[in-house]
């Protein structure tokens, strides 16, 4: 679907009611259909004389960034159904044009690429006018809008395709594909490499798997003019293309939707193509920990003692409790590249979950006003996340009798704050006060649509993340 910037005579008109008022120019004719439908401005009403769509903005009684993009998300199931090729829509500010170029184009996505009858979709283009910015800050306002919906729709696409595709080398290459067009540089890092940075914790995870583990490292850097100092952003992904929970066996219920836990490392993905076509003043590195958790004769098992890149040892008390194992030697690998910000993002716990509930990212870490700077970029961005604090207490709780950790807390309270802490410890202590961790577990992945979110892979991280970075640039 294209959103062009153009005054241009379409097949329909959206007509977007902000607080429940209808327009004063409408017909009489229109104003009589309206009544007799009832509509009083809430959800859609399609008025087929005049070929009028109206939307109703909902409004919320507390601070919320995605009333337009959810009601048009909402309104395109209907719209699609339609036999309309082209739509067009009066918007009237750069924050308004933003939202409804995101609403549409990250509405729009379905996953059916496995399905024999595709989903119906006529429309084709919606032209975009304002009689309150200019043409051309509303043009730059779409290109932008589709780069960054673009990258998260090709995010979804491969969060959703399932495991027997989607293998660590699948993401890899993935990587590497997305990696030439934006003419980035991506290292891809096999086993050897693994071993020869000795990194134990990534290893072990992997061991069972018949599909080897990558280590993937993208890198941006934009031209500068000489002597220009840019911001040094370094972003660790998990990727767990499957996880089974290991020896520590997952009860099926569970394992299902477990092809969503790479969806820190597709993000990673997503962000590094947006800024890169955008053309963000900074510098910009991705690393990818791709890796399976699977079972059998030479897994990894409860009672090991593994030693991490950083030559922490850790006891394994849960199979299941794998992210943060691989994630740990990514940290430790990405603190030597001594950015600015480093950030990680990875579907780590359903306590989180339990926390924020399906809709939030977790954002934690050291440092408090960096929290606050990262979590007001996600709202400005339209992404939902909450702070959790970092306690001195839990800490103790993955202390072990028999190494330096324990992969898992001894109480399951907190354990969502435990697990981010435990990977702190894999942080270069230089580099604490300039690390956050994002816990996407909730919204990355949700078994039912919301707002511009259909069911399965939302792209969660992604638009927060090139929010901050575009906010370090300013």
């Amino acid at each position: 679907m294209k959103i062009l910037n153009l005054k241009k005579q379409a097949e329909l008109e959206i007509v977007l009611l902000r607080n429940k008022k209808l327009p004063k120019a409408l017909t009489k004719a229109e104003k009589d259909a309206l009544e007799i439908q009832n509509y009083k401005g809430e959800g859609c009403c399609f008025l087929v004389a005049s070929k009028k769509f109206f939307v109703g903005i909902e409004s919320y009684n507390y601070p919320f960034p995605n009333a337009i993009r959810d009601a048009l998300a909402n309104a395109l199931a209907s719209i699609k159904r339609l036999r309309i090729k082209s739509a067009s829509l009066v918007v009237e500010s750069q924050q308004e044009a933003k939202e409804v170029c995101e609403g549409v184009l990250l509405g729009s996505y379905v996953f059916d690429a496995f399905k024999s009858k595709k989903g119906e979709n006529n429309l084709q283009e919606i032209y975009l006018s304002s009689t309150k910015l200019e043409q051309k800050i509303l043009a730059q306002i779409i290109k932008e809008s589709q780069i960054l919906s673009e990258s998260i729709n090709q995010v979804r696409e491969l969060i959703n395709t399932p495991p027997m595709i989607a293998t660590p080398k699948y993401v890899a290459d993935f990587a590497q594909r997305i990696a030439k067009e934006c003419g980035i540089e991506c290292k891809v890092y096999d086993e050897k490499f693994l071993e020869k940075e000795k990194m134990g914790a990534f290893l072990a995870v992997a061991k069972a798997s018949a599909n080897k583990p990558y280590l993937v490292h993208l890198s941006y850097k934009p031209k500068v003019a000489k002597g220009k100092n840019l911001p040094k952003i370094v972003l660790v992904g998990k990727g767990l293309t499957y996880d089974s929970g290991g020896l520590s066996l997952k009860p099926g219920d569970y394992m299902t939707t477990m092809k969503s836990d790479k969806s820190g490392a597709c993000a990673v993905i997503g962000i590094l193509e947006s800024v890169a076509k955008l053309g963000v003043q900074a510098e910009v590195h991705g690393i990818l920990g791709l890796a399976e958790n699977m079972i059998g004769g030479n897994a990894y098992k409860p009672d090991d003692i593994l030693i991490a890149r950083n030559q922490k040892s850790i006891e394994v008390r849960n199979t299941d409790a794998e992210g943060r194992l691989v994630l740990a030697d990514c940290l430790s690998f990405a603190s030597d590249l001594k950015p600015d910000f480093l950030i990680d993002l990875a579907t780590l716990t359903g306590a989180c979950v339990v926390a924020l509930g399906d809709y939030s990212t977790g954002i934690m870490g050291y440092n408090q006003k960096l929290k606050e700077s990262f979590a007001k970029a996600a709202f400005e961005a339209g992404e939902l996340s909450g702070i959790l604090p970092f306690n001195p207490y839990l800490r103790k709780l993955f202390n072990s009798e028999v190494a330096d950790l324990c992969n898992i807390p001894s109480s399951r309270y907190g354990s969502a704050i435990s697990a981010g802490m435990f990977l702190g410890e894999f942080v270069a202590e230089s580099l604490t006060q300039k690390w956050l961790h994002l816990d996407i577990a909730g919204p990355a992945y949700v078994e039912k649509a919301w707002g511009v979110n259909p069911f399965g892979a939302s792209g969660a991280g992604i638009r927060a993340v090139v929010q901050f970075i575009l906010n370090q640039t300013k």
